[in-house]
């Protein structure tokens, strides 16, 4: 038999491999985020391997992590360092209780991220997911208050367009209604004050010179509600979930004063920003500042394994500091705290940033991928805004430039373009009509210049 057809026969074996797994997927799967029912015309890709920026289905099909699977595979799949250091570990202690006890991989952990987490932070508390990290900023928040003669001081605030997590606490301290508005009932009654939206600035400044002027709502916030909040907490610089809307350092640095002038705490929530991708390890250090209470995940465990840690300060800490019959300890806790095999994966992606400057070059990777979707798409018709902060990049398509008028979202063309993206082996995952970049900060220009070429393509196979 000729080698061609005993290729395709493969092919063809592959694929129908692929689709057996598909099918029973559906047979026992609720994906996350989905609508079910749009998986009987698109049933989901079964991937079989990945590498570097690239993922791999059953059938062969090669695909370009451009989003880094929800913004957490920080340095490629299968990183040959990232992966001996689990299965290094793996072979000495997998698991064990965190509550008297410890392990090396946990202080290691948390010595080498003192180093680089904002000064005044101190002690670090784990848990496996963004979510419940922001569950314990909350819970630790209001009951650092509580036991300080704060009592009054039982609300939250936070910016309008927030996402945190889809856990009941997390879900009150955002505000995205198509997350939240459903469990309403359910929900702590928190304070939503009107966030930056630079593109669509009221005060027709741009982000790079103004002062801020939008800030106005939360000093009026504080002088109405200060008294009775706890803390308010914030996605430093950029609000993801909002369609990466990037707002100006300044503005973070206001809150910081205004939080002090107030005696309100500032939880930072670093799940998404966290680990470079700002273009600095932590987006708070771009305003000079340091919050009270830090949330970290995604990129923590370079997207290997389930982790996350609360980090706060000596201040915070020292008030629950007690004699166990004062019942001033910190009752909160997760099963998997502290995992040796997250651990050591965190490890590894620290001692990585180290020895490949990685900073350093996903900053001269971040210059030049802006200035390419610049070059492709800048002058498109339909393109309202490239904003970008390191190596993320937001294109904000518009039905109309000058009025900065979006799409109809019945039409959801963010979804069309994503399908049409998926076809030609590139995974965009758009935010309405916003197409983002959020790739591994090592990725390579030519596996760049690839992927704005299928983006290019699949938009105007859909927009013309």
């Amino acid at each position: 038999m000729p080698e061609r057809v005993m290729e395709m026969g493969q092919d063809d074996k592959k694929r129908d491999e692929e689709m057996q797994l598909a099918q029973e997927d559906l047979r026992y799967i609720w994906h996350p985020c989905s609508q079910m029912k749009d998986y009987e015309t698109y049933p989901p890709i079964v991937i079989d391997r990945g590498k570097g920026a690239y993922l791999y289905s059953v059938s062969g099909k090669e695909y370009i992590d451009i989003i880094s699977s929800w913004w957490c595979n920080l340095l490629g799949h299968c990183n040959p360092q990232i992966m001996a250091a689990i299965s290094k570990q793996l072979a000495e202690l997998e698991h064990v209780i965190f509550a008297d006890f410890s392990h090396r991989p946990a202080i290691e952990l948390c010595a080498r991220l003192s180093e680089v987490i904002p000064p005044r932070l101190k002690k670090f508390n784990f848990a496996d997911n963004g979510s419940a990290s922001v569950e314990c900023a909350l819970k630790m928040a209001f009951q650092y208050c509580y036991q300080t003669g704060r009592q009054k001081k039982q609300k939250f605030m936070c910016l309008t367009g927030s996402y945190h997590g889809e856990t009941i606490g997390a879900l009150s301290v955002g505000s995205m209604d198509i997350f939240a508005k459903i469990y309403q009932p359910m929900l702590m009654s928190a304070i939503h004050v009107e966030a930056p939206d630079c593109y669509r600035c009221p005060y027709q400044e741009d982000r790079e010179h103004c002062q801020c002027q939008c800030f106005q709502k939360m000093e009026e916030a504080f002088s109405k509600y200060g008294a009775e909040t706890a803390a308010i907490i914030v996605e430093p610089l950029l609000q993801g979930s909002a369609g990466m809307r990037i707002y100006p350092a300044l503005y973070l640095k206001k809150l910081r004063d205004l939080c002090d002038a107030y005696d309100v705490l500032l939880i930072a929530d670093e799940i998404a920003t966290g680990f470079g991708r700002t273009g600095t390890m932590f987006a708070c250090e771009q305003a000079d500042i340091s919050p009270d209470i830090m949330c970290v995940s995604k990129g923590l465990t370079g997207g290997y394994l389930p982790m996350s840690i609360t980090i706060t300060t000596e201040e915070i800490y020292q008030a629950f500091y007690a004699e166990y019959r004062e019942k001033r300890a910190f009752l909160h806790s997760h099963t998997y705290s502290g995992n040796p095999l997250g651990c050591v994966a965190a490890l590894a992606v620290q001692n990585i940033f180290r020895s490949e400057h990685i900073l350093e070059r996903a900053g001269q990777t971040a210059q030049y991928l802006h200035q390419a979707l610049l070059d492709a798409l800048g002058d498109y018709r339909y393109t309202g805004e490239i904003r970008h902060i390191g190596l993320i990049n937001a294109l904000e398509l518009v039905e109309d430039k000058r009025e900065k008028r979006p799409f109809a979202a019945q039409r959801r063309l963010g979804y069309a373009i994503y399908r049409e993206a998926l076809k030609n082996g590139l995974l965009l995952r758009p935010l309405g009509d916003v197409l983002y970049f959020n790739p591994p900060l090592n990725i390579d220009r030519r596996t760049l210049d690839k992927a704005i070429y299928i983006m290019k393509q699949s938009i105007r196979t859909v927009l013309g």
